[in-house]
């Protein structure tokens, strides 16, 4: 610990990346001991380097962060609500957890400024949303389990996450898509329309058909993803969002303008309710 607390002074003051560590202070709430870790945190696999592949980039620290952010979220759920049935406690677990909530927490917590500046390539959205899961990785190999929890919980969780409102959002576009066909007596089929390279990674192009004719398309670096923002635009053209289709044009009209605020606090009392 007290090897730990001088690192952390050494970093603040005197550390060649001082200016990395005074950046990235507001985001974890403490300066970090192991620097280089938490810039690798940053740093996209396309980014050139002499250096051996798993300390070039932070695939492996999302591959941890990833694991950890789960199972935090799980027992935080957990305890928050000590009468739900495990279905539920797993949807809301997914909600939180899935790709499109963490790209967005990655956006207004800011990582997009600490990406531009440390990984040499154009930025994706996704890329937000893995660095998220880098960022607990390396905030995990820093302060272990205990200290995990509460930087999610705090730092994430209570300041990005509004999870009343998760309670009672349905943000599966596919299967709405899907119930909304069947209950109309139509299909409902997805095809694979493109398969390119962007950034050295695989992109999918998929066309989201009901009876035969497309409705809309989407790409993405997941083709499941793919498919879940076509089902997405494609219940917009039905006009079966309601007033959703409302917010996220007005969240997608205002990243196009750049005005990118950060978001309210949501209530943390930590009760529901249900």
């Amino acid at each position: 610990m007290l090897v730990r607390l001088l690192l952390r002074l050494r970093n603040k003051f005197f550390h060649r990346d001082k200016e990395f560590a005074k950046k990235i202070r507001p985001i974890l709430g403490f300066t970090p001991a192991r620097i280089g870790l938490f810039k690798l945190a940053f740093s996209h696999k396309s980014n050139p380097s002499d250096k051996a592949y798993a300390m070039q980039n932070n695939e492996r620290l999302e591959y941890l962060g990833d694991a950890v952010l789960g199972t935090v979220v799980a027992e935080y759920l957990f305890q928050k609500y000590p009468n739900a049935n495990e279905g539920f406690l797993t949807k809301m677990r997914s909600k939180i957890v899935k790709r499109n909530t963490l790209n967005k927490i990655g956006d207004k917590m800011g990582l997009d400024v600490l990406l531009q500046e440390y990984s040499q390539t154009r930025l994706s959205r996704s890329m937000l949303g893995n660095a998220v899961e880098a960022l607990v990785g390396a905030v995990y190999l820093e302060s272990g389990y205990k200290g995990t929890k509460r930087f999610v919980i705090n730092k994430i969780l209570r300041n990005y996450v509004d999870v009343h409102e998760l309670e009672s959002y349905d943000d599966n576009y596919k299967s709405q898509l899907l119930e909304h066909c069947q209950k109309n007596g139509q299909t409902v089929a997805y095809k694979l329309v493109a398969r390119y390279k962007f950034e050295k990674r695989d992109r999918f192009k998929v066309a989201v058909l009901v009876d035969g004719k497309k409705l809309a398309t989407a790409d993405d670096f997941n083709k499941k993803s793919a498919e879940q923002t076509a089902s997405e635009k494609a219940l917009e053209m039905l006009g079966l969002l309601g007033d959703k289709t409302n917010e996220n044009g007005k969240e997608r009209k205002a990243r196009k303008d750049g005005k990118n605020g950060r978001p309210d606090q949501p209530s943390a009392n930590g009760k529901s309710n249900r």
